[in-house]
């Protein structure tokens, strides 16, 4: 292949090779050879064209490859630092001395090599490519997590050298900053302004919650293992999946990453996984399970979750699917990682009878004025499931090495969106969120707040900061759904449209804030919105997506001041010169660690005060019932107890990860300035 540029005129003449020789020339513009050259095989189109004009049907037996060709001319810039491939790029998480990283590679074939190298500090170790996810993961013990760590993948036999670093574990820095992002379709991408501006944060964690991919991203259609074999299917998922790793692979190199697959990552529309049942379904799937084979549905998930921390317990639920839910302590923040879809009953095997769309509750199937929303709360019903709960609980009282509690999901234990679609659908309620099953919810919401712990998750495709509530408003903790890095299907939350009753609305009075019941008799306090806007532009992909409330959040974790500060930027924005406007109404906002727990005190136990250390963990334990009642990690020496009952109550009081405890028993609330002297110097 030869390219010369004479005046204003190119020429390109390409030679090609098959059982004769053929040679093709053509005349170019100059301003034409402004760009990429690509080789391409393309064969002629047998399907009708899909709606990106398209055609989308699978036919044929096209073999090609390209051998032996060059590109030269003055008007030829080289630049071998973007050669991309075949290891795409890596995943890794540290956490308790261990060290997991996930190689996506291109696919290489059935004879292609089988093994790849990690290279650190003078060291190796081998990792075999998983056939159907083009995946190698590797798992490093006792990693030195005192310095950066430079490291490099090789696959055996090819030249190409991976190279990022594992970041020392950031436990002496005061504030940890975790970048949050949900929703990805590809109108926008490769998201260069979110990504130069997520850059320019210098996040210490990276955190997605979910849709990292919908089945229409590169306009490749839809295949499905019930009619394509899962071979064929795994790579129409990969090829949509590599344009995500294409364009974040930067980032994700060089610092911890955290994914969590939902509904669009394995093709669903909505999923309640149901324990891992396959669903009867071939759309919808409201019976609950999944509609695609178990095997590819793994495959999926090893993409994205292979790197994650071993999960607390992986027996694998119904037909084999793996899990991951477990937990990761990085800068000392400890980080509970939750599949809140997985276990989840379907709203058609729940409520058989329903009239209507088996998830939508609906004007035009209830009389909204005298519905009950309990009538929907049956028994038994599932959402996370007692595997999760009993692993919450466990992490809730364990503050090792901890100082503040995150649990991150896909989504917010609530029911925001009431206005769904361009036309701004009005639903009493969506069943598709997490505030349904309510008792499931609520459940949750009480093993979070016993390790006072924040919730970061996202799906809405409606940023939110929302306090909730189990018995009344602001006796839990809050969460923080973050907006889409390109929105599509729009959602609003604005019940003051319909007259919806609230209270206490705070400052600065934004509409749509305050004390609400949600659709779902959910009690929420909603302290900021993101709704789109009411007018798209459409000058551009960005415009457009910047107006359907597109962006990204950020918390930061100052663990010197014991407080979380929550923005959520806007996608057209330059954070190095923020401006008013730059963030959703109502970010950024600060809360403190304690307010994660806002339940009212019935009572006090005496104040503890601690000699031999500053900062003790105490454990609140109800005698009368044998329950925990919270775990924490105090600011200081000084702390007195709140407690919720009229009882004699057990104290757990000291450093967990040293061995220096005391347990006190006995002791019952009081009204005066009585002070326990506990001592746990050596």
């Amino acid at each position: 292949m030869a390219l010369s540029v004479v005046d204003q005129q190119a020429t390109l003449t390409i030679t090609t090779r098959d059982r004769q020789r053929h040679t093709f020339e053509t005349t170019l513009t100059k301003q034409r050879t402004t760009g990429h050259v690509a080789l391409v095989c393309h064969r002629e189109a047998t399907g009708k064209p899909g709606r990106r004009g398209n055609a989308t049907a699978r036919g044929g037996n096209v073999r090609f490859w390209f051998r032996d060709w060059r590109l030269a001319g003055d008007r030829v810039a080289a630049h071998p630092e973007r050669a991309w491939g075949p290891i795409l790029w890596t995943q890794y998480t540290l956490s308790k001395g261990v060290l997991k990283l996930n190689a996506q590679l291109a696919p290489l074939g059935k004879s292609g090599p089988k093994q790849v190298v990690l290279r650190y500090q003078g060291k190796s170790t081998h990792a075999t490519v998983d056939p159907l996810s083009r995946t190698a993961t590797f798992r490093v013990t006792d990693w030195d997590a005192t310095q950066d760590t430079p490291y490099e993948v090789q696959i055996a036999g090819l030249p190409q050298r991976w190279k990022g670093t594992i970041r020392k574990d950031p436990v002496d820095q005061r504030t940890i900053v975790v970048a949050g992002f949900t929703g990805n379709t590809d109108y926008i991408f490769p998201d260069t302004t979110l990504i130069t501006n997520v850059t320019k944060h210098n996040p210490d964690v990276l955190f997605f919650s979910g849709d990292q991919l919908y089945e229409s991203v590169g306009g490749y259609g839809i295949q499905r293992t019930w009619s394509t074999p899962v071979e064929t299917v795994a790579l129409d998922y990969l090829r949509k999946w590599y344009l995500l790793g294409w364009a974040w692979k930067d980032l994700l190199k060089d610092r911890p990453s955290l994914f969590f697959p939902d509904d669009h990552d394995v093709y669903q529309g909505n999923i309640w996984g149901a324990g891992g049942r396959a669903s009867k379904q071939r759309g919808g799937f409201d019976d609950g399970g999944y509609g695609m084979h178990a095997t590819w549905v793994n495959a999926v998930q090893r993409t994205q979750t292979a790197h994650m921390p071993d999960p607390y317990d992986a027996t694998p639920v119904q037909q084999g699917i793996t899990v991951y839910y477990g937990d990761m302590n990085y800068g000392r923040i400890s980080f509970a990682m939750i599949e809140d879809r997985k276990f989840k009953t379907g709203p058609a095997t729940a409520l058989p009878n329903k009239p209507g769309r088996a998830d939508h509750i609906r004007r035009e199937d209830v009389d909204e004025k005298t519905w009950d929303p309990k009538s929907i709360d049956v028994p038994g019903t599932v959402l996370l499931g007692q595997r999760q709960l009993k692993f919450l609980d466990a992490w809730a009282a364990d503050w090792k090495q901890t100082d503040f509690k995150v649990v991150l999901s896909q989504t917010i234990f609530c029911n925001l969106a009431n206005y769904h679609g361009a036309n701004k659908q009005y639903l009493i309620a969506d069943l598709d969120s997490n505030g349904w099953p309510q008792t499931g919810r609520n459940k949750a919401i009480e093993s979070m707040r016993r390790g006072f712990a924040f919730h970061y998750a996202g799906d809405q495709h409606l940023p939110s900061i929302v306090h909730h509530g189990v018995t009344t408003w602001n006796d839990a903790g809050y969460s923080f759904c973050v907006p889409s890095i390109s929105a599509g299907y729009p959602r609003s939350w604005i019940p003051d449209n319909e007259g919806r009753p609230v209270r206490n609305r705070p400052a600065p009075g934004l509409p749509n804030t305050g004390e609400y019941r949600d659709g779902l008799g959910n009690y929420v306090t909603v302290y900021a919105i993101g709704n789109p806007e009411k007018q798209n532009r459409n000058t551009s992909p960005e415009t457009l997506g910047h107006d359907k409330a597109s962006g990204y959040g950020i918390v930061r974790f100052d663990k010197q001041k014991r407080e979380i500060t929550i923005e959520c930027w806007r996608l057209l924005v330059d954070v190095s010169n923020p401006q008013p406007g730059d963030q959703f109404p109502g970010w950024p906002k600060t809360i403190a660690l304690e307010d994660n727990y806002g339940r009212q005190a019935t009572a006090h136990l005496p104040t503890i005060e601690v000699a031999g250390m500053q900062r003790p963990v105490v454990q609140v334990i109800n005698e009368a019932t044998g329950e925990i009642v919270y775990t924490l990690r105090v600011g200081s020496n000084t702390f007195r107890p709140k407690v919720f009952a009229d009882a004699p109550h057990t104290l757990i009081i000291g450093e967990p990860a040293e061995g220096k405890i005391k347990k006190l028993t006995g002791i019952s609330p009081t009204s005066g300035k009585e002070v326990l002297q506990v001592d746990l110097r050596p």
